[in-house]
């Protein structure tokens, strides 16, 4: 199995929106670090699971997105608590959309919202 991981790094606002939220209902900021994973069993015809440039580019506009935003005014989140893994899944799903990855069959999207937490999403390609 090849696999291939590029990470970014922004800093996005949200608050959360479930009862008791505790402080974390207060509009606050995290670092965030984004590591997308793929992997697959096969490379591509000029020996590439995917061409690193391109998860770059679409690691970079996603980045773009979020970055210094308010996860919550997002139409993305409308209706749903901005919860890192929301973020996770989001995140992953627009880095992916760009992506001609015809040889990644699963993907994985890792966010750390500190030095001590990450949640992670996963599902195939």
């Amino acid at each position: 199995m090849y696999e291939l991981s590029v990470s970014r790094t922004f800093v996005a606002q949200h608050y959360l929106t479930v009862p008791d939220p505790g402080p974390e209902g207060e509009l606050h900021s995290h670092r965030y670090e984004a590591d997308l994973r793929l992997r697959g069993e096969s490379l591509n015809e000029f020996g590439y699971l995917v061409d690193i440039d391109d998860v770059r580019a679409a690691l970079d506009d996603v980045v773009e997105r979020y970055r210094n935003a308010t996860l919550n005014d997002l139409p993305e989140f409308e209706g749903e608590n901005p919860s890192a893994e929301h973020l996770a899944r989001e995140f992953c799903d627009r880095a992916l959309a760009p992506l001609d990855a015809d040889a990644v069959s699963e993907a994985t999207l890792r966010l750390w919202e500190d030095e001590e937490a990450w949640v992670a999403f996963e599902r195939p390609v």
